[in-house]
């Protein structure tokens, strides 16, 4: 999907029980796709002219449009690679991957960078954030942030989430749930062997675990999803903070999150969540899966660590252009 596209319509989710039956679940995944194609908005924010940073993540419910205006002074650049990965879905086949890369302006391999994952929603793929080119959204607010010093730059990518032969829009969305294996086996590794990060890559092997603070995974809807199960449930000794926008159905519950962390004493360092108010899709899911977690436990401390942000809005891209813009500001501090 070319940005201009991303920019028209929505992206096509899919709402499914965690206990369904694929079989079971085709009328409900049939009635959450037609539920969310809407329009989307993508008139920029008017500007204040006597701003001089951008406002707190906390305070701001819009994207002011100087970040998200194209400006030609310092811009960074998009690279599509292809990786060798498994179909942990099915038997194990090998299968080559596709991912984009977002690298700074004036990408230098002398330094070291941190790196966040961005995962897609049940009906993208690897280009649904629309990281193709230079008019992607993603890319004008990562070199605007930068531009204004609001941040230190650093690695985007976003990869196919599905882990399996058949990785297209409409394969087996169950596919979805074996990523952990993906990530951790093939994708990190591969980034770390050809970018430059924090990591100290070894091809005889290397451990993982000692980087988990320069990295970081967040994603929309299913992406969202992934990011709760999979990336704190199955991979929090690879990362130290998280970004859930709408986060899907089958999102793990908050009593379940805590339980799963019972023991595990890797800190989670950021932890952001935001959701529209009008998702009938997400909402439920979401706010299931992060909302209580300050109440449930110390291991998350809103303010501090933790951050749920609810808004007037549906299951589409300007909540999760928001959700992308906040978290920009709140991750690798």
């Amino acid at each position: 999907m070319t940005e201009s596209e991303m920019q028209e319509t929505t992206v096509s989710e899919q709402s499914v029980s965690a206990e369904s039956s694929a079989e079971e679940s085709i009328d409900p995944i049939r009635e959450a796709i037609r539920q969310e194609t809407a329009e989307v908005d993508t008139t920029p924010a008017e500007a204040d002219e006597n701003e001089d940073r951008v406002p707190t993540a906390e305070l701001s419910q819009i994207i002011p449009s100087k970040y998200i205006d194209l400006q030609l002074r310092e811009r960074g650049t998009i690279e599509h690679i292809s990786y060798t990965s498994y179909d942990y879905f099915g038997d194990g086949a090998e299968v080559t991957k596709e991912a984009n890369v977002y690298l700074p302006y004036n990408y230098d391999t002398s330094k070291q960078y941190n790196v966040l994952y961005l995962m897609h929603g049940i009906g993208g793929d690897e280009n649904e954030w629309g990281m193709t080119g230079n008019m992607s959204r993603v890319k004008i607010i990562m070199d605007n942030l930068s531009y204004y010093g609001d941040i230190d730059s650093f690695i985007v990518v976003t990869p196919n989430g599905r882990s399996a032969t058949d990785h297209g829009p409409n394969s087996d969305f169950n596919s979805f749930y074996c990523f952990g294996k993906e990530l951790r086996n093939d994708l990190i590794p591969y980034i770390e062997s050809h970018y430059s990060t924090y990591a100290e890559y070894d091809e005889n092997g290397y451990d993982l675990t000692q980087n988990r603070d320069h990295r970081a995974m967040a994603g929309l809807s299913m992406g969202g999803m992934q990011t709760i199960n999979i990336g704190i449930g199955e991979c929090l000794d690879l990362f130290g903070y998280f970004g859930a926008f709408s986060a899907a159905p089958t999102s793990n519950p908050a009593a379940k999150t805590i339980e799963i962390l019972e023991g595990n004493e890797y800190p989670i360092h950021f932890f952001y969540n935001i959701c529209g108010t009008e998702d009938q899709i997400a909402y439920p899911s979401a706010s299931a899966a992060a909302k209580t977690l300050p109440a449930l436990s110390d291991r998350f401390t809103d303010g501090e660590n933790f951050m749920w942000v609810e808004l007037k809005g549906a299951h589409d891209f300007n909540i999760w252009y928001l959700g992308f813009y906040h978290f920009a500001q709140l991750v690798f501090q």
